[in-house]
Formats: structure tokens, C-alpha cells, sequence
């Protein structure tokens, strides 16, 4: 009996697993009306391809690929995660903080910044030239990212 209940967990879990699956669209309106509105404010290029991926225990990933090539994830609200760009573009500048754009400005001179993860407590900004640091909410420096 207790090899049937095991079985019968594992095929469970495996149909689970197998249900999350990611889709694919190119249809605006598969994503939420946040994440829409914010690639309009945001960006001149428009949407090429949505990845969205449902995860197995609830919530939502969508993953936007827009046709200048720039990457942005969004969490099922609609709120931006990350976003990379192209290494011959830069993070449109209203994205980050003032005291971020005059740190790159004053100790990394030339360099562009081509990413950029938010979290609860900050970011993490990634450079053209593959430096990556973390600063706070304020955009302030904490250290560099190992």
C-alpha cells in the first residue's frame, strides 16, 4: 500500500511540473495592463515576443522581448523585475536614480548601464564593460557584485 501512495505521489507531482508550462504570444494584451503601459511610456520599440511562465505553485512571469532586442521581466502584476539592453544602448535614464547616474559618471567613466535587477531592497546595475554593483532603494552605492 505504501508503494502505491508513493507512486501515485510522484505521478502527482510529475503532472504538476508537467502543466507549468511556458507559453508564447505576441499579443499585448497577454500581459498585464501595467507592464503594457510601461513599455509604452517607456520605450520606442514594441513588443516582438511574450514568454510567459506560469509557475507550478501560483504567480505568474512574463518575459518581454521587444524588437530592438531589449529584455523586460515583469512579475504578475505587471511590475518590472529586470531589464538588459542591447551593449550599444544604455537603461533609459528615467529608470535610474539620480545618485546612480552620477556615481557611473564619476567612477566609471564612458560606461553605459545595460542592466538592471530590482528587488525589494535595491538594485543591481550592470555596465557595458560587465562590472555589476547593488545600490539601495535611494539609488545609493553599496558595493560591488560579486
Amino acid at each position: 500500500m505504501q508503494k502505491f501512495i508513493i507512486a501515485l505521489v510522484l505521478m502527482l507531482s510529475f503532472a504538476t511540473v508537467a502543466s507549468a508550462r511556458d507559453t508564447y504570444s505576441r499579443n499585448p494584451a497577454d500581459i498585464p495592463a501595467a507592464a503594457q503601459s510601461f513599455i509604452s511610456n517607456t520605450f520606442k520599440a514594441k513588443i516582438n515576443l511574450i514568454k510567459i511562465d506560469k509557475k507550478t505553485f501560483g504567480g505568474t512571469d512574463y518575459e518581454v522581448i521587444l524588437t530592438d532586442g531589449t529584455e523586460v521581466e515583469f512579475d504578475s502584476k505587471g511590475n518590472w523585475k529586470e531589464i538588459e539592453v542591447g551593449a550599444s544602448k544604455a537603461i533609459p535614464e528615467k529608470l535610474v536614480p539620480e545618485l546612480t547616474r552620477r556615481y557611473v559618471n564619476a567612477n566609471h567613466k564612458g560606461q553605459k548601464i545595460v542592466s538592471v535587477d530590482k528587488d525589494r531592497n535595491g538594485y543591481t546595475f550592470g555596465l557595458t564593460d560587465g562590472v555589476e554593483f547593488k545600490t539601495d532603494l535611494s539609488g545609493r552605492f553599496l558595493r560591488y557584485d560579486d
